[in-house]
């Protein structure tokens, strides 16, 4: 069973979080600067729309009993939202919570709002339904379009975001997007400690102006990760910021049937948890899970053997080339023993060997907090890259192409 919490605050709105002693049987990461320790895999919501109360509490007791501490709540459905408050019942400051403003149920179904009454209805509902006075982070509901992005900065709906956390009633902000431009931009914002994106081995190879839910935005899939998917991650892992994963398997569970993958090849669980988790951003992956019995498959990913959890290739389909010997800047020969960045390196390589060296890309380069001419050779990450890209060689003419 789950330990039972250490307070580590007083009550009132200025109560502080509380910190779960560790389950041995999970992994756990930092919610960014958050300081919250989070088990990695992480429930949606998805689950809870089709069972009754009493299975709500089996799951949700069962999840935390085995180290699944974090979830997220973005239906506003009545009957989620009550059904996930009971399955808490007097567990839930043992639950990091990622509820979302600006959703609310208009009596027949869910809907997005920047209307700070109707937020307010909504907010308070989730309160309400979960009988508790706080959100641990509180989600500004999905920002997928750049107009809506600029529209909320200095609006009434952004006003009330701020007066939630002022009152304790949410103690971290964060945003939902499945657009890596926009997540980009608000990251750079200063607002936000948590992004909850869409992330997987198809999303990520397609460009960021592809809706991805569109079958032909998948017809040229690009060879690497997304550019803009790239420097998302890269400056997200650079400044402590978390990502929560949504979409894990593609959405409903896409990737894991050759016939509706885009990727045309069945993909496992842990292959799909093993790709999210392998980024230095990714705090947690969310799964929607509709009945304790199933828990234990999604947390065999924290048992299985390496063979189990390889993903290489992943991103790529018998009609993709192959990118051997080619970095794709997935991060996944990372930690580097001498803390250089190696995937941003390779990044900025390739740019000025393709573009020329430039005033732009040397500044970019001489920023970072380590440098290609302080690899020692070890070898380390080379067995933890998928695609047999010669990372010394790389690093050497890193060394020669930038002087250090």
């Amino acid at each position: 069973m789950m330990s039972a919490l250490l307070l580590a605050g007083c009550a009132g709105k200025q109560e502080k979080q509380q910190a779960t002693q560790k389950n041995p049987d999970m992994e756990y990461r930092t919610l960014g600067s958050t300081g919250l320790n989070v088990g990695v895999i992480g429930l949606g919501c998805g689950g809870f729309d089709e069972i009754d109360s009493a299975t709500s509490r089996e799951l949700v007791t069962y999840a935390l009993d085995h180290g699944m501490n974090y979830m997220d709540i973005y239906d506003a459905n009545p009957k989620v939202r009550s059904n996930i408050g009971y399955g808490l019942g007097d567990r839930r400051k043992e639950m990091i919570i990622q509820g979302h403003v600006g959703c609310w149920w208009n009596g027949e179904s869910y809907e997005r709002t920047r209307d700070v009454e109707k937020c307010k209805i909504g907010f308070e509902d989730l309160l309400t339904r979960l009988n508790t006075d706080y959100i641990d982070v509180g989600m500004i509901h999905i920002v997928d379009k750049m107009e809506d992005w600029q529209a909320i900065q200095n609006s009434p709906f952004l006003d009330y975001v701020h007066q939630l956390k002022k009152e304790g009633k949410i103690k971290h902000i964060g945003v939902s997007s499945h657009n890596a431009e926009v997540a980009l931009a608000i990251a750079k914002s200063g607002l936000v400690e948590v992004i909850m994106f869409s992330l997987n081995p198809a999303f990520d190879r397609v460009l960021s102006d592809k809706n991805p839910w569109d079958a032909k935005s998948f017809d040229e899939m690009l060879p690497g990760i997304d550019p803009v998917r790239v420097e998302l991650y890269d400056y997200c892992a650079q400044h402590n910021i978390a990502i929560t994963v949504m979409k894990t398997f593609g959405g409903g569970d896409r990737l894991l049937d050759a016939e509706k993958s885009p990727l045309k090849r069945t993909l496992t669980r842990d292959q799909c948890f093993a790709y999210v988790l392998a980024k230095p951003c990714v705090a947690v992956a969310l799964c929607s899970i509709d009945n304790a019995s199933k828990v234990d498959e999604y947390l065999h990913y924290l048992k299985a053997t390496d063979e189990e959890k390889d993903w290489m290739n992943a991103g790529q389909t018998a009609a993709n080339c192959q990118q051997d010997g080619g970095c794709t800047y997935c991060n996944h020969c990372s930690p580097c023993t001498q803390g250089i960045p190696i995937a941003k390196v390779n990044e900025l390589l390739d740019k000025a060997e393709t573009e020329g060296l430039t005033a732009e890309l040397r500044a970019q380069y001489d920023a970072l907090p380590h440098h290609a001419g302080e690899c020692t050779h070890c070898g380390a990450c080379l067995s933890r890259c998928p695609f047999n890209v010669d990372i010394p060689a790389r690093m050497d003419k890193a060394k020669e192409m930038f002087g250090k």
